[in-house]
Parts: structure tokens; C-alpha cells; sequence
């Protein structure tokens, strides 16, 4: 499959992008951020790296898979939800002084949204509060008629509903809309909608690889599409 002129002056209408992974490498921040929370909790902090593979399915759960110290966790072994609430509050109070100050766009990014001439929205499960203030230190803002976070609705990816939502928002068709993101919260959140997806190679996708996503195209780079 040729990549090259996939995003062309007929197609698509409507894009709808992730945001951390896929614009935005923001792992730094989120990074210092949940070691903040583990060091006021008394613990060890976890690094960058870890980080990395944690981050995709909103602070929730990337606070209780820092508790737990993986990736994969078990419910059950979690049951202190007072301890849970109150790293929650931590991470939410570091990361809203650090957030934007570390993130950088990726390569390819502004020539891919320089170049498109549809309708365009960010679709990510970074809680809503974070969004807006990330989009504007990165200048990213300029780019999208709408955004939707993590708690825009009552579901997140990868639930099709907030694919579905934005779509509709900006007047898009399931043959019209593509999505573009970095992990298999983005992957089956486009398939379940019905619209096809562009998966990028750089991303986090909880340390995975996403050649095996069944995203309908996977690149190094967005300019590849061009």
C-alpha cells in the first residue's frame, strides 16, 4: 500500500487526532509528574521510561498503574480507593504547574496539519482540564475547531463515542473521517466506529508495537500521508 498523497485535497473531511503520543511527545511532564505523587506517597519514583508504557487510557489509570508499579493490574489488588483519590489529586495538582513545559511536537506533525485543508479535532483521554492549556504552549491550537478529553463524555476510548461525537460535530461520515493516533485505544475506538485509522510508529501504545493493531495504515512520520 502507497502512503504517499493518502491525505489528498479530496480526503478526508475530517480528521480527528490523539494527542499525547501522537502530536505531542508529553511523556516528560507526565513523567515528573507521577514522580512527584509517588515521592509525596512515600515511594520510589518511576522514570521516564515506565512512564512511557503507562500513559494512553487517561490519568486514572496511568495513576493506578504507577501505584501498582505495571502496566497490567489487577482490580482487586487496588482496593484502597481512598489511597487511589488521594494520588489522584497529587498527580492532577503536579501535572496542571507542569504540563506543556517539557512537551515537544513530533516531527511531521505541523507539516501534516499545515498541508490538510478539512475539519480537524483532537479526540484523546487527557482529562479535559489539561487540554486546552497543552494545545496553546505547543501551538497546536490554531489547528482544531474542537477537542475532546477524557471526561467530555462519560466514556473514553476506546468507546467509539467520542470518535462518534466529534465526527458528528463537525459534520463528518463514517467515509469521510479518519483517525490518527498511537495506541490500541485509538485503533479499536476507529474500528468500532466504522471509520479507518492511521497509526504512527513513535507513539507509546503501552511500550507495544503497532504494526499489529489492524490500523489501515501505520508510519514513522504523519508527513509520510502527504
Amino acid at each position: 500500500m502507497s502512503l504517499k498523497g493518502l491525505f489528498n485535497p479530496r480526503w478526508p473531511g475530517v480528521a480527528l487526532f490523539d494527542l499525547d503520543g501522537t502530536l505531542v511527545d508529553s511523556a516528560p511532564d507526565l513523567a515528573a509528574a507521577v514522580d512527584q505523587m509517588l515521592e509525596h506517597l512515600g515511594r520510589k519514583p518511576a522514570g521516564l521510561e515506565k512512564v512511557r508504557n503507562w500513559v494512553g487510557n487517561g490519568a486514572g489509570i496511568l495513576v493506578r498503574r504507577a501505584l501498582a508499579d505495571k502496566t497490567d493490574w489487577e482490580p482487586a489488588a487496588l482496593k484502597d480507593e481512598i489511597l487511589y483519590n488521594d494520588a489522584l489529586e497529587i498527580f492532577y495538582h503536579a501535572y496542571g504547574q507542569i504540563n506543556g513545559r517539557n512537551a515537544v511536537v513530533f516531527d511531521g506533525v505541523t507539516e501534516c496539519l499545515n498541508h490538510l485543508r478539512c475539519k480537524m479535532a483532537v479526540v484523546t483521554n487527557k482529562p479535559d482540564r489539561f487540554v486546552a492549556p497543552l494545545l496553546n504552549k505547543t501551538g497546536l491550537d490554531q489547528y482544531f475547531r474542537i477537542w475532546v478529553g477524557g471526561d467530555t463524555l462519560e466514556v473514553k476510548k476506546p468507546d467509539p463515542a467520542p470518535l462518534l461525537y466529534a465526527m458528528e460535530q463537525l459534520g463528518g461520515t463514517r467515509g469521510t473521517t479518519v483517525m490518527v493516533g498511537d495506541s490500541a485505544a485509538d485503533v479499536n475506538a476507529a474500528q468500532a466506529a466504522g471509520i479507518p485509522c492511521v497509526a504512527v510508529r513513535y507513539g507509546y501504545n503501552f511500550g507495544g508495537s503497532v504494526n499489529s493493531l489492524g490500523a489501515d495504515a501505520v508510519v514513522d512520520s504523519l508527513a509520510q500521508l502527504l
